[in-house]
């Protein structure tokens, strides 16, 4: 297996990184009931999924 002939440092490594980032979650509301969802996602308050009811939220619970 190759191995590296000098150590890597850690300011070179970490520039390689740098694209590494977390993004806030996007949300949306839903349709139905204005509830803050997430994309692609059920609504947990009634149940809908862009605009049709996936859910019973009566069996669910």
């Amino acid at each position: 297996m190759a191995h590296p002939k000098r150590k890597i440092s850690k300011q070179r490594r970490n520039k390689r990184r740098t694209h590494y980032k977390t993004y806030p979650k996007q949300l949306s509301t839903c349709s139905n009931c204005n509830a803050t969802i997430q994309y692609h996602r059920v609504c947990a308050e009634c149940g809908h999924y862009r605009g049709v009811q996936a859910i019973d939220m009566g069996e669910a619970l």
